[in-house]
């Protein structure tokens, strides 16, 4: 996730251990492309609000992570933004939700969030030729295989501790309620939390890193809602922020660390961001069968897929090293 470098690398790295802890905590925000030290710190103690397993894995998976890139002999200067931990963050959130509270979950989140290094560096070179970012599809990847796989093994396996949510539709009308609760699910489930005070607090989080920032993730979550709403979708759903967290990654990630601030740049991003809601039913139908979970997928596929669009887009402009701010001479079929 490309940012803008907001402090000296170099004297930070000089901070051991706090230029590792700071990296860590500068990890959770990563989720959210945020590098801002009090964003990482806001989000991550709303996970521990949320439960302390939350809280607990969200933590270790992100100083797990981060460990691993020292030690694998990752570049400090994406080590010391975060770059390395958010994956991992995700990571033991996933495991704890979806496999439960149990040693086997420990040693997994540790060795996840190891493997979320090594995915993250193999993508990252696969993506380069195509000017596009790896963003959370190494915690994809790894959850997803973990996950899934879990049954097989006795000693992993102690029976879902919640499972992935069946696509079912509905119809029925939006309330106030609903619309407000979903507003902040929006933004609490991208961490896979549906707890809407949450959500608020990691708003404020964002707004700490930038108005901009703020604004972004909640147009992301209105349009989530909106679109999920209007396309019939099953409003329990929707108020639980499971059609919009998508939505909101695509507009934050778009919206204020890949594209310029331009007006037809945030209208690209904005329909990016309807674009994942409406991916977001087809691929938790398409994972259903083999109780796979969508996790960001939606996010990570809209984004690559607006953004390997942007050379050949003359009104849509990259930010210098995102994706996209390349552009060839002329467009080529």
């Amino acid at each position: 996730m490309p940012v803008a470098e907001p402090e000296n690398v170099a004297q930070l790295q000089k901070k051991e251990p706090a230029g590792f802890l700071i990296s860590a905590v500068r990890g959770v925000g990563q989720v959210d492309f945020q590098p801002l030290l009090w964003t990482g710190v806001l989000i991550l103690a709303a996970l521990w609000v949320s439960g302390w397993q939350v809280g607990l894995f969200a933590t270790l998976g992100t100083v797990f992570a981060t460990a691993a890139a020292y030690l694998l002999g990752i570049n400090r200067s994406s080590i010391a933004l975060g770059l390395q931990g958010f994956s991992g963050c995700l990571t033991g959130i996933a495991l704890v939700v979806f496999l439960g509270h149990h040693l086997s979950t420990y040693v997994l989140t540790l060795v996840g969030a190891v493997m979320c290094v090594v995915i993250n560096a193999t993508l990252t070179t696969f993506l380069a030729p195509y000017g596009l970012k790896a963003m959370t599809a190494p915690f994809c990847v790894v959850s997803g295989v973990m996950v899934i796989g879990a049954s097989s093994y006795a000693r992993v396996w102690h029976g879902a501790a919640k499972t992935a949510p069946e696509p079912t539709y509905g119809g029925a009308g939006l309330t106030w309620s609903d619309f407000w609760h979903s507003f902040f699910n929006n933004v609490s489930q991208v961490f896979l939390v549906d707890e809407w005070y949450v959500g608020l607090i990691m708003l404020v989080g964002l707004a700490c890193a930038g108005w901009r920032v703020a604004v972004f993730a909640m147009a992301g979550s209105v349009v989530g809602t909106l679109v999920a709403w209007a396309f019939g979708a099953d409003v329990a759903q929707i108020t639980n922020g499971i059609y919009g967290y998508n939505a909101v990654l695509v507009a934050i990630g778009m919206g204020t660390a890949f594209l310029t601030a331009t007006a037809w740049n945030t209208g690209y991003t904005l329909v990016a961001a309807a674009a994942a809601t409406a991916l977001t039913a087809s691929l938790t139908t398409l994972f259903q069968p083999f109780n796979g979970h969508t996790f960001t997928w939606p996010f990570n596929l809209t984004t690559w897929a607006f953004m390997a669009a942007v050379p050949f887009l003359s009104r849509i402009r990259s930010v210098s090293g995102a994706p996209g701010s390349d552009r060839p001479s002329s467009p080529t079929s």
